[in-house]
């Protein structure tokens, strides 16, 4: 009775080992978006690199749901995010204290990265010289923001001259992994600017660092 009693014991120990090595296998640490292309991305897992096309999963548990060369859609663990190219994300996917974002200067010396307003996808142009947030009524048209019902009037210098404007608040503005409620911008009459600004009522409130060709936003929550 008391080898029976052992060996269950055993048994029951070896199943858990078992479990643990299986979710080991299959949960990925450090995870940052390498490239984006049309339905595939190269990802990199814990120092490796894997190139997943739409649909595909790779051996750490990554499934890239779509990709294009605005970003990718990563389920992991059962959950759906947004990514934009050259951001981080590690920690076992558990939500980190300080958030991080990692954004590569272009070729023009700018920065320019995917983002979201009110859950909607957009590029931005990161400009420390603009006071806050700033898109052209065509951009916040297509995002669905009511500029017209629920901003006040006002006006903007740009580098054109004076323009009209419509201040309002918005809902939601996310970059990577960091995500700031009410921020403050301005809707300007026209099609300019081509990008949104992510101006100062956004970047006040995060860390910026420059490592060579990067600049980096951290975020504390």
């Amino acid at each position: 009775m008391v080898a029976t009693k052992a060996w269950k014991s055993i048994i029951s120990l070896l199943i858990l080992l078992g479990v643990m090595g299986y979710q080991s296998a299959h949960s990925a640490g450090l995870v940052k978006v390498m490239a984006l292309f049309s339905g595939k991305a190269m990802i990199e897992i814990d120092g490796k690199r894997r190139l997943l096309r739409e649909g595909e999963e790779s051996p750490e548990g990554v499934r890239l749901v779509s990709s294009n060369a605005r970003g990718a859609v990563l389920e992991i663990n059962g959950r759906r995010e947004d990514y934009a190219l050259g951001a981080s994300y590690g920690g076992r996917f558990a939500q980190p204290d300080v958030r991080e974002v990692r954004i590569a200067r272009n070729n023009q010396g700018a920065y320019i990265t995917v983002g979201s307003i009110n859950g909607r996808t957009t590029d931005m142009l990161v400009d420390t010289g603009a006071t806050s947030v700033a898109m052209s009524e065509v951009e916040a048209r297509r995002l669905g923001i009511p500029y017209r019902i629920e901003g006040t009037r006002s006006g903007v210098h740009t580098a054109s001259g004076f323009a009209n404007a419509h201040a309002v608040t918005l809902r939601q503005v996310r970059v990577g992994d960091i995500e700031l409620a009410n921020v403050e911008a301005v809707v300007i009459e026209g099609d300019s600017p081509r990008q949104v600004l992510l101006g100062m009522s956004f970047l006040e409130a995060v860390e910026m660092d420059v490592q060579g060709t990067v600049l980096v936003l951290r975020s504390k929550y």
